[in-house]
Parts: C-alpha cells; sequence; structure tokens
C-alpha cells in the first residue's frame, strides 16, 4: 500500500510591534517551550503510527520570532501532499492578533488550522463567555484548543486527518500528568537561531500561591505535576547529541516543583561525569529557605535566575494576593544566590494600587543601593485573560483595551487609581532609565567582580537589556539580535510603506543601532578591563553587599519608607526574636 503524508505544522506566533511590523530577529532570545512540547508530543505521534502504519506524519516547526511565517506557502505545501493540519501553538494574549492573521490566510489557502496556548485556555478558564476574539476564530473555521496537549493529540490528529476537526477541544478540567510523558524537543536547526542556542523545557507545572495578576494558577493548576529525573536526564542527553548545552528551565516556580531534588542530584550526576550544561530557572522569593536548594542548584549547573519580586511595598504585595513575598528576606535570598556564583534577574511590577510616580522613583533608589540584583525587569500591572484580575474587572464592566496585541506587559490596557495614563507611561520608561543608568551598570559589574561572578557577562546582559529598551523599544525579554522587518509584514490595517522609504531607514536605523551600542559596549569594555586587573576588585564593597543583620530592620530605608514597610521590619523582629527563644 502505497504511503499516505499527513504534514503537521507547528507555528509559535510572534507579535506586532507599535508600528505594526511583526517582532522578529535574525537570533531570538527565549526559546518556545510551547513549541518544544508540541513537538516532541507530535514526534511521538509519529514514531507510534498514530494515523496508521500507511500515514507517515511530516513535522515542521517555525519560531515566528526568528523565522518568517508564510501562510500561503504552508498551505500551499499541505494540499500538495493531501492531509494536513496547521498549529498556532502556545500563543499567548499579546499573540493573539498575529496568530489570528496567520490563522485567517491558512484558511483561505484551504488548510485546516488549530490555535491553543494560554489566551485559548484563560479565557476559558475564567470568563463566563466565549470572548469576540476566539468567536471570530470559530466562524473562520479555525479550530480551538483549551489545556495540555499530552495523551489528546492523537485525537485531534485523526480528525483533522477524516476532514472533521471539531470547533472546540476543552481539557481545562482535566490536566494530564507528565511523569514519562513525551519531553519537550527542538531540533538543532530550530535552537541554533536563539542567541547561545538555547532551549526550553518544562520539568513541572503549576504554582501552589494565589497571585492575582498570574494566568499560570488558573491554566496549570495549583498542583504540582512534574517530569521525573529520567525524564529530564533523557531530555539533557538527546540535547548534548546534537550539540544544545544552554537550557532554561520554564516552571513557573521550579522551587515548588516538589521533584527538584531528585532532578538537582541527577543533573549533579550527570556534571560530575563530566558533561557540560548549564541552566536558567525561575524561583519564588523563598527558594534559599528550602535545605540545599541554592546550594545544589548551583552544582546542577543553574548560572542565571529570575526570581519574581514584583515589588519592596508590602501594601501592593498584599494587594495582589502575594503574601508569600516578604521583603525581609530579599536581601538574604539574593545574598545567597550571589554566594553560589549565580546571576539575577527579578520581574518589577510597575502600577499596584499604592504606586506613584514618586513613590517609583524612590523604590527603584532603595533597590539599587540596598539590594545586590543584577538585571531588573519592569512590567506594566496588566490584567492578562486567565488571571483573577481580569476575571475581576470583567465582572465588574471596568473598561479594558480591546486590542489583545497591547497585553504584552509593556503597555497600560486599563486605569490606575492614582496616576493618569500619561503618569503611568511615563514612570515607566523612565524607570529603565533610573536602573539602568551608567552609574548603576558600573556598579552591577563592580558587584559582579567583588562576588566572583563573570563582570563580561554581566556587561553583554547589561547590553541587551539596555540596547532592547532603548534602541528597539521592545521589552528585553522580547528581544534579539538583528531586527528583522518584512515590509509586506504589516498588521492588516495599517498602509504599507513606500519601498523607498522603508528600507533606507530599515538600514539607517540599524547602522545607528550599532554606533550607539558600541559606544557602550566599548566603555563597559573599558571598565571590564580595568576590573580583571585590579587585584583589589574582590575587595570592593557596597550596602547592598554587606552581610545582613537584626539592625537592617531598623537602618534600611526599605523598612521605613511607608507604613507598611514600617510593619514588616517590626514583623520580621518580632519572628526573629520568637526564633531566638525557640533556639534557646
Amino acid at each position: 500500500m502505497a504511503e499516505k503524508i499527513f504534514e503537521l505544522h507547528l507555528i509559535k506566533p510572534s507579535h506586532y510591534d507599535d508600528d505594526g511590523y511583526v517582532i522578529q530577529w535574525l537570533r531570538s532570545a527565549i526559546p518556545s517551550n510551547s513549541l518544544a512540547a508540541l513537538n516532541g508530543i507530535a514526534a511521538d505521534c509519529a514514531r507510534r503510527q498514530a494515523l496508521g502504519p500507511d500515514v507517515q506524519i511530516k513535522i515542521f516547526a517555525y519560531d515566528e520570532t526568528n523565522v518568517r511565517i508564510r501562510p500561503e506557502k504552508i498551505a500551499q505545501s499541505i494540499a500538495r501532499a493531501g492531509q494536513g493540519l496547521a498549529c498556532l501553538v502556545g500563543v499567548q494574549s499579546n499573540q493573539f492578533p498575529r496568530a489570528l492573521d496567520i490563522a485567517r490566510r491558512l484558511r483561505q489557502g484551504g488548510a485546516p488550522t488549530a490555535v491553543g496556548g494560554f489566551h485559548v485556555s484563560g479565557c476559558l478558564a475564567m470568563l463566563p463567555d466565549m470572548p469576540a476574539d476566539l468567536r471570530e476564530a470559530q466562524a473562520l473555521g479555525i479550530s480551538l484548543f483549551a489545556g495540555e496537549a499530552e495523551g489528546r493529540l492523537d485525537d485531534v490528529l485523526r480528525d483533522a486527518f477524516e476532514g472533521a476537526l471539531k470547533p472546540l477541544y476543552n481539557f481545562m478540567d482535566d490536566l494530564p500528568g507528565i511523569e514519562d510523558a513525551p519531553t519537550p524537543f527542538l531540533p538543532t536547526e530550530v535552537v541554533s537561531r536563539t542567541t547561545g542556542a538555547v532551549t526550553s523545557f518544562d520539568a513541572g507545572r503549576g504554582c501552589p500561591f494565589q497571585c492575582s495578576f498570574c494566568t499560570i494558577i488558573n491554566v496549570q493548576g495549583r498542583k504540582s505535576r512534574h517530569r521525573s529525573a529520567d525524564d529530564v536526564e533523557r531530555i539533557i542527553r538527546d540535547n548534548l547529541a546534537q550539540g544544545v548545552h544552554s537550557f532554561f528551565i520554564t516552571d513557573d516556580n521550579f522551587a515548588r516543583n516538589k521533584n527538584w531534588e531528585p532532578i538537582f542530584d541527577r543533573l549533579i550526576e550527570l556534571r560530575d561525569s563530566g558533561l557540560n550544561f548549564s541552566f536558567i530557572i525561575q524561583v519564588d522569593t523563598l527558594c534559599h529557605r528550602i535545605p540545599n536548594f541554592i546550594a545544589k542548584a548551583a552544582r546542577a549547573g543553574v548560572k542565571r535566575v529570575f526570581i519574581g519580586l514584583e515589588n519592596i511595598n508590602p501594601a501592593n504585595l498584599v494587594a495582589a494576593k502575594k503574601k508569600q513575598n516578604r521583603i525581609a528576606e530579599y536581601r538574604v535570598m539574593l545574598l545567597a544566590w550571589k554566594r553560589a556564583g549565580c546571576f539575577t534577574y527579578a520581574g518589577y511590577i510597575l502600577g499596584f494600587p499604592e504606586d506613584t510616580p514618586e513613590s517609583i522613583r524612590r523604590d527603584i533608589a532603595i533597590i539599587q543601593r540596598e539590594l545586590p540584583l543584577d538585571m531588573l525587569e519592569f512590567f506594566f500591572l496588566t490584567p492578562l485573560p486567565g488571571s483573577e484580575d481580569h476575571q475581576r474587572l470583567h465582572k465588574a464592566g471596568v473598561p479594558m483595551d480591546p486590542d489583545m496585541n497591547k497585553y504584552d506587559l509593556e503597555h497600560m490596557v486599563t486605569a490606575h487609581p492614582k496616576m493618569s495614563r500619561a503618569e503611568w507611561e511615563a514612570i515607566y520608561h523612565e524607570a529603565w532609565a533610573l536602573y539602568y543608568s551608567p552609574r548603576h551598570m558600573e556598579t552591577i559589574m563592580r558587584r559582579a567582580a567583588a562576588v566572583g561572578t563573570s563582570p563580561g557577562k554581566a556587561l553583554f546582559l547589561l547590553l541587551w537589556f539596555w540596547a532592547a529598551v532603548n534602541l528597539e523599544k521592545v521589552h528585553p525579554l522580547q528581544g534579539g539580535y538583528l531586527r528583522l522587518k518584512v515590509r509586506r509584514d504589516r498588521r492588516p490595517g495599517m498602509k504599507l510603506e513606500n519601498p523607498l522609504i522603508f528600507y533606507p531607514r530599515l538600514v539607517a536605523t540599524h547602522i545607528g543601532n550599532h554606533v550607539r551600542i558600541g559606544a557602550l559596549a566599548l566603555k563597559l569594555w573599558k571598565l571590564r578591563r580595568e576590573l580583571r586587573h585590579d587585584p583589589k576588585a574582590r575587595d570592593y564593597m557596597d550596602l547592598a553587599l554587606t552581610t545582613p543583620t537584626e539592625a537592617d530592620l531598623d537602618d534600611l530605608e526599605m523598612f521605613n519608607n511607608s507604613d507598611s514597610s514600617r510593619a514588616a521590619g517590626d514583623k520580621a523582629k518580632a519572628q526573629n526574636a520568637k526564633a531566638h527563644i525557640a533556639a534557646e
């Protein structure tokens, strides 16, 4: 019997910038775990011959942040094969307009098309009725997928093969276990399009906390579901075999993965056996209280850590149900990571109820002076579909921007109780300039030299963040190397620019950006060279690097700038006194 071909095209969409162009790079930064997970699940379907022994499933994976998507060509390829499916995977709310534009063109070309990801899942999990953009997708003949695909992709592929895709696949009430499930994997030709050839996987899903701005807890649940140490070892070995050594573990909070220690122990064994690899992980602000967590993380190959710091105002943290964040623990936690030789990133949200331009400026100065933090990432407080915040505003009829493309944490989409739109937007942009001032960038590099991490790596990260915000006008998490713009890929409804204007401006922008970043790179390189040859570089000390003491709760401005911060300091002192009495 002649073998039939079924083409499965997995597309991770990007989204539009403020000028309507797709955000795309020669080398992008953050690898897509959704794409890796779906690719791994699809490869397992192909190995098992899920569509029958006479059907070959051919898989194509695209990440639009580093490759141009041509929907018409994909539709033509599926038509030539005779059978197939195009899937827009891992689609976040800010990516849904772009995903819908791609899917519309796929449908016009006759390609069966499905869309899944956090936007679809979050809306169905938290809203009483399906929103207009999801209904629009269904009206175009696009199937929607809510939930996770482990154990479910077979059915979707069979329906597509038989020409009977359902309008909706909803598995939100049945989250699968992921131990022994197909492991996330991307081929090297996809991974190589990221800076540093980084790939990603999730070692676990779910988070036990209740942050009101978070979508994870309502899409992936609050119960820890995890892969085994064997699963993680297989992921590592499969990637090492294709020359990939850098990994981003995408767990929203790896410290609450109940299997963290067996996984770290296995990774330590692999590294001790001579294998070379490194990780980026995400954790909470109390991870240092877990015995051996940070020490084993360092031995397992963790080099960078993202921490959900969110704010240093306790009143704001309480308002967001982020009660697990205790500002009295911040410096202890950050110094523990410093001693482990890790670079620290922290998310910081602007727009909590107590925030004002003045308080934000004050808090950034406190962070610079009193916390040994490396990279700080600013975000607008955004009611993302799938979060409790969005659900509450939706039920109350509070106006929110209808353009999902703006729900990227870089744009204001609803009103603030104390700041006007202009004030909120202005302080967001000012915050980047305040934290990444020339003086503080120098401080970050001097601290790196003092604690034994690499000033050179600090230099690279500082250049990355500064250039993304100041030159490319995008968040560093959406950054990359060498911005690509396709004139004809502009957002529908926006006018195509004259090529005689578009291309000269694009070239001039690239040249100008390289000159500006080169000037900053030269300045920081000189400092790096100075630190390398300075025998006293390890002796550098400032307030943030000093050993925490009980007196900090009285002396540091972090505990003296508001009623809530003073209350947090008093609470910490009471807890310390109780612990001291118990120890005696």
